[in-house]
């Protein structure tokens, strides 16, 4: 068994926890630290090592972190939900430095579409399969036949001259106290929106809204098959640490 520790960093939360790469499954507590304020590398590589400072963390060297934004080579090139300082930084030289270990840096929803395209929601689909994720903001990671194609970032097409996640994403939600219904036209135009220039198979549905599918998906209709989360809001963190453990497979 190959275990490894999983990093989910969003513009809300860091969360955290060691992972059995080979059945796809948390081995510990997932533990949780709210992003640090301003959202720069030094705060929130500290709170990264408070976080990582539990018992369960000892012993593993390697970590997997999804990051949102692009990433290419371990840089990281777009950070819109976090302080402007990450941009153009080694990513994983800098996490690892901070937390003792080696990591792996991937986008965000590219790592929770990993851990979903194996192990979850789209386990034995074929074709394309986007993965959405609403949280912070709107994440975007698109799978062709099982492969990855990184850093789609497609949760920022313009909608309605804006943003796509400045109007569907769960904390504008939240924020505006929109209802569930008035959210979920907002999400439905998104995913029209998408699925017009992408055509996908399936569009799977991550962040905290896929543990309460029913207040919103009865309400969406597409084209695509739209489907929650199997792995709910821990695929983030299996999909970094599936990450990690690949890169080193390959090294």
């Amino acid at each position: 068994m190959d275990s490894v520790i999983g990093i989910d960093i969003g513009g809300t939360g860091i969360k955290a926890a060691v992972v059995d790469v080979d059945q796809g499954r948390l081995m510990t507590e997932r533990r949780r630290i709210l992003t640090p304020r301003p959202a720069a590398p030094a705060p929130m590589t500290k709170a990264m090592n408070e976080l990582l400072s539990s018992p369960e963390f000892e012993g593993h060297a390697m970590a997997g972190a999804g990051f949102p934004g692009a990433i290419k080579r371990d840089i990281i090139h777009s950070a819109p939900n976090l302080d402007r300082k990450w941009m153009g930084i080694d990513g994983a030289a800098t996490i690892g430095a901070a937390i003792g270990r080696t990591v792996s840096l991937l986008n965000d929803a590219d790592a929770a579409g990993l851990a979903e395209v194996r192990f979850g929601a789209g386990m034995g689909h074929e074709g394309v399969i986007a993965m959405v994720t609403l949280g912070t903001g709107i994440g975007c990671g698109l799978f062709v036949d099982g492969m990855l194609v990184p850093n789609t970032e497609l949760g920022h097409i313009e909608i309605r001259g804006k943003d796509a996640e400045r109007r569907a994403a769960a904390s504008v939600r939240e924020r505006k106290k929109l209802t569930w219904k008035v959210w979920s036209v907002r999400v439905e135009e998104y995913l029209n929106a998408l699925d017009r220039l992408i055509w996908p198979d399936l569009i799977i549905i991550g962040g905290g809204v896929s543990a309460t599918p029913e207040k919103f998906l009865p309400r969406i209709k597409t084209r695509v098959k739209v489907v929650p989360a199997a792995l709910g809001n821990d695929a983030g963190i299996i999909g970094a640490a599936m990450w990690a453990h690949g890169q080193a497979s390959h090294a």
